[in-house]
């Protein structure tokens, strides 16, 4: 009679890729493709268990070299299996993403989050319990509210890279989502695309493209049109200090809070800044660039720099991210989530870490909704009236679909990079277009 825990049988390490609109944020515009790395890890009683994290060949290295500390140990001792991997890929230069430099992304992802998202999937099943119900003090909540991501989207015409085109889609959503939007009016049919089909109850627009104030004029238009929606902004700190109060000191009731709206400037710091922001505008600050790790944090909580932390459990692990949760509630602050574009596997670690955080949270980002469709697992978690309900089965709640996964792992093979690369889209808007962390991208 076997005792204990299954044993780790195998590891895949499996690059994919997939479509992307032509999205606009501060660092340019997003490539027809994107990249993630999938991980697979199978045990001693046949089960299989999932994790994504961001693409990216820095990435996949570090998870290739991961497996002989994984391959062969117990599930049951996935905590030291994690320590291990932690010591293995601690790194980086401890500048968080201050300044929105996708070159540092590699040192702020922690890659051991997909190894950590399919451990936790294989002690669920075993266990007969949700990954929620391991994290933390257990699942606080059985659904979770999820945001409407709105972007800014390039006209794709003006360019000769193969964006998906979904023109001919029976959906509103998906046909909007691949259609220009630089206009408030085309924001606006965006949203309502969004809403129709997910039935959103917060919306989220992603600034730092255009001039502040322009922005801040879309923003007031979807709070006319969706009055009872939460709303904020998120410019990624393209604003200086003295810009985001003069754009954001009138916005309160209409903003319900303004995510990293300035950044390190003059000689402070980011988490300065945004101190300094909050007092002089009195409107609530999240954040994912200045605080993306526990010391950064420490330094936001003594500033009183922020009110909500995004703890992206890609950046700060699962488990790291629900106890994040538990220090901002005993804080008096809030917890939420970022999230860059993923897959369906993605969006169930994001649902499983969100329902073990305890106390009130925000509505939860995802890019999911630009990547609806493109599944890798075969009964994907679904956003319904703005919330994604929790599948009653054990582990993450997913499972893989190999012919979906393979496929997307072709298209990763015939990409040229694979690593993120904002600027070079730009190019064909504006040419010889560069990175500005204090400009918006279409102003040159």
């Amino acid at each position: 009679m076997e005792r204990g825990t299954p044993i780790i049988t195998g590891m895949q390490v499996i690059p994919v890729a997939g479509y992307d609109s032509m999205l606009l944020t501060l660092s340019g515009a997003h490539a027809p493709f994107f990249t993630r790395n999938i991980v697979l890890l199978t045990d001693s009683s046949g089960n299989t268990g999932l994790g994504e994290v961001h693409g990216g060949d820095a990435i996949t290295a570090a998870l290739e070299g991961s497996r002989e500390l994984v391959v062969g140990r117990a599930v049951g001792e996935y905590k030291e299996i994690l320590r291990d991997l932690g010591r293995l890929h601690e790194g980086g230069d401890g500048e968080g993403l201050q300044g929105l430099d996708l070159k540092k992304l590699q040192f702020v992802v922690h890659a051991e989050t997909a190894v950590e998202s399919a451990l936790l999937d294989l002690l669920g099943k075993f266990m007969g319990l949700p990954v929620s119900a391991l994290l933390g003090g257990g699942r606080q909540r059985e659904k979770i509210q999820t945001l409407g991501y709105l972007f800014y989207v390039a006209d794709k015409g003006r360019t000769p890279l193969p964006y998906l085109d979904e023109r001919g889609s029976n959906e509103r959503w998906f046909r909007q989502r691949c259609s220009k939007a630089l206009e408030p009016e085309e924001i606006l049919e965006q949203a309502h695309a969004a809403k129709e089909r997910y039935g959103f109850e917060c919306l989220k627009l992603k600034g730092g493209v255009q001039d502040g104030e322009r922005e801040m004029e879309t923003v007031r238009l979807l709070k006319r049109e969706f009055p009872a929606a939460r709303i904020n902004i998120d410019p990624n700190g393209a604003w200086s200090l003295r810009r985001a109060v003069e754009l954001c000191r009138g916005m309160r009731g209409i903003l319900s809070y303004c995510e990293d709206p300035c950044s390190g400037e003059q000689g402070f710091s980011g988490r300065e800044i945004m101190a300094e922001f909050k007092r002089q505008t009195g409107l609530p600050v999240a954040t994912n660039m200045i605080a993306t790790d526990w010391r950064q944090l420490r330094h936001s909580v003594l500033s009183h720099s922020v009110d909500i932390v995004l703890a992206d459990p890609h950046f700060w692990t699962m488990e790291g991210s629900v106890r994040a949760g538990q220090v901002l509630r005993d804080f008096g602050l809030q917890w939420g989530s970022h999230s860059n574009n993923h897959f369906d596997i993605s969006l169930a670690i994001f649902a499983q870490t969100a329902a073990a955080v305890p106390g009130e949270i925000t509505a939860m980002d995802t890019h999911w909704i630009w990547q609806d469709g493109q599944y890798l697992t075969r009964e994907p978690m679904e956003i319904k009236n703005g919330y994604i309900e929790l599948p009653d089965r054990p582990g993450l709640g997913v499972e893989a679909d190999m012919d979906r996964i393979l496929a997307a792992h072709a298209l990763y093979c015939k990409l040229g990079r694979h690593d993120r690369d904002d600027a070079a889209a730009m190019q064909y808007l504006i040419p010889g277009w560069t990175f500005d962390p204090k400009r918006p991208c279409l102003i040159r």
